[in-house]
């Protein structure tokens, strides 16, 4: 907390600026873009802070850092998604969920957690699936298999079971669970039955989730503290 807590700082005042003007969706422009994409944009100035040499020496917190890219471009695109954007949108996300399974990396494997993940996902669009029509049929099904993947990357890194878990390991698999209840809420908002309460659910998971998958990249630099210590 007295290491990285001070670096959140400008992250927690932006989603509360969010969150307090509320700007309306009938009325997309680029200042409520700003509104929008800016707690984002403070998730890239927390891992600037830990400084260009660290992000480029750690492949797993670049690739956090550019799923951050992404995601803000995304944000945009969804602005903007009544006036046909929706896609662009869903493509950016694609590609960041990409970028986060890269980073948690593929050891261990965890099948268990695949397989659960597997049933997860497919259960999820088995539900969508007859309310879908046109090209999300299948671009929806990708997406839920890309973060899917996503989340059994996360889940299989925390291995709770032994003594390989930290603190950050735990913090990515929670981002992702809290990633794919606002991407669920999503789809069950646009394409299946108004959800109450979707903006402030969408949002208020969407932006812990990024927080805390920012924050799981800074675990390399702590195992790099702990050998110096040692």
């Amino acid at each position: 907390v007295k290491s990285e807590g001070p670096k959140l700082v400008p992250f927690f005042k932006a989603t509360c600026v969010y969150f307090v003007l509320w700007l309306p969706t009938s009325s997309p422009s680029w200042f409520s873009a700003l509104i929008k994409c800016l707690p984002i944009f403070c998730l890239w100035v927390f891992l600037l802070a830990h400084g260009i040499n660290f992000l480029v020496s750690h492949r797993s917190a670049s690739r956090i850092l550019a799923g951050l890219i992404f995601s803000a471009v995304g944000d945009a695109f969804l602005i903007w998604q009544e006036q046909g954007y929706f896609i662009h949108g869903l493509l950016m996300f694609a590609i960041t969920h990409i970028l986060y399974s890269s980073a948690f990396g593929m050891k261990p494997l965890d099948l268990k957690a695949g397989l659960l993940m597997g049933l997860v996902s497919s259960s999820c669009y088995a539900f969508l699936y007859s309310y879908l029509s046109g090209p999300f049929t299948y671009l929806v099904a990708v997406y839920i298999a890309l973060i899917g993947f996503m989340g059994w990357r996360a889940i299989a890194g925390m291995q709770l079971c032994n003594d390989l878990w930290t603190w950050t390991k735990l913090s990515a698999c929670i981002g992702a669970m809290l990633f794919m209840v606002s991407d669920l809420t999503i789809a069950l908002n646009k394409f299946c039955f108004p959800v109450p309460y979707s903006r402030f659910i969408i949002m208020a998971t969407y932006y812990a989730a990024q927080m805390l998958i920012a924050l799981s990249a800074v675990e390399s630099r702590d195992e790099e503290d702990f050998r110096k210590r040692s």
